[in-house]
């Protein structure tokens, strides 16, 4: 498995694309910690908790729905 991976790292186009698929997870994870201003993250979490439902929306979101954050905004429409 090193074998194959050092090989990866030695193309160039194949060490670039992985770079970039990395680059992008992590301004994705970054993206989904900024909340979007203006709501309330505590009556959020309550409310989500509340209701099994949006509980279970929640889970399926990977719990980024009671952060509500900027990813969410353009993801959740696709997961309902």
């Amino acid at each position: 498995m090193l074998n194959k991976l050092v090989q990866i790292w030695k193309a160039k186009d194949l060490r670039n694309s992985v770079l970039y698929v990395l680059t992008m997870l992590v301004i994705f994870r970054l993206a989904a910690h900024i909340p979007i201003p203006g709501v309330d993250i505590a009556a959020l979490k309550e409310f989500f908790s509340s209701n099994q439902i949006l509980g279970l929306l929640n889970i399926f979101s990977g719990g980024s729905m009671e952060n509500f954050s900027i990813v969410m905004m353009g993801i959740a429409p696709y997961i309902t």
